[in-house]
């Protein structure tokens, strides 16, 4: 049963943020990976999610915003974090945050709409796998503190789902251990009873 598909998808890995560079997707190939995203499950057409680009001069801009929110909550950083801060959305060349919108429906839980956002997050990292460059998946604090997800672009009621770095990546990536699939599944047996 040879399939490229599955041989693509059963070797897929996230790559080093800081080893992503440029150059980053063209704009075409962004609009392709969006289209590819929003493929995914979505009872009631809710587009319960949406899409913000950070490049170019906007990922300094937002490191310097993080570093003085962070120094407001906590403090006086120390330059090794402060830097950190700073560097959030730069290691990469391009950062695509996905972000969970809440729809007001009666039959459809809000729960149903974030996974339908991660399903989203899974097929853009997917698909830019899928043209050449490499990926990662992160949060981070600043995505559960409502000033962070304001200074993001996020409306109060916006959940992060995740930010995505983007880039070319020389590669391969390492790779981690993985759970045993035979472990993960198994025939149903009846109701759960203790």
């Amino acid at each position: 049963m040879a399939s490229p598909i599955i041989d693509f998808l059963l070797t897929r890995n996230s790559a080093p943020i800081p080893d992503l560079k440029e150059p980053a997707p063209s704009d075409a190939e962004i609009a392709t990976m969006i289209a590819a995203a929003s493929r995914v499950p979505d009872h009631g057409r809710l587009e319960p999610w949406r899409f913000i680009l950070y490049r170019g001069d906007a990922r300094v801009e937002i490191g310097r915003q993080l570093a003085a929110l962070a120094e407001q909550r906590e403090g006086p950083l120390p330059e090794g974090r402060r830097n950190q801060e700073l560097a959030r959305f730069s290691r990469a060349p391009l950062v695509i945050g996905i972000v969970s919108i809440p729809r007001e429906n009666p039959k459809i839980p809000q729960w149903e709409m974030f996974l339908s956002g991660g399903m989203a997050a899974m097929n853009l990292m997917i698909s830019a796998n899928a043209l050449g460059y490499g990926t990662n998946m992160i949060s981070n604090w600043y995505s559960d503190v409502p000033e962070g997800r304001a200074l993001l672009g996020l409306a109060p009621q916006e959940r992060v789902i995740g930010f995505v770095h983007i880039g070319s990546y020389a590669g391969p990536a390492p790779e981690r251990p993985r759970p045993d699939p035979a472990k993960l599944y198994g025939d149903y047996s009846g109701p759960w009873n203790g």
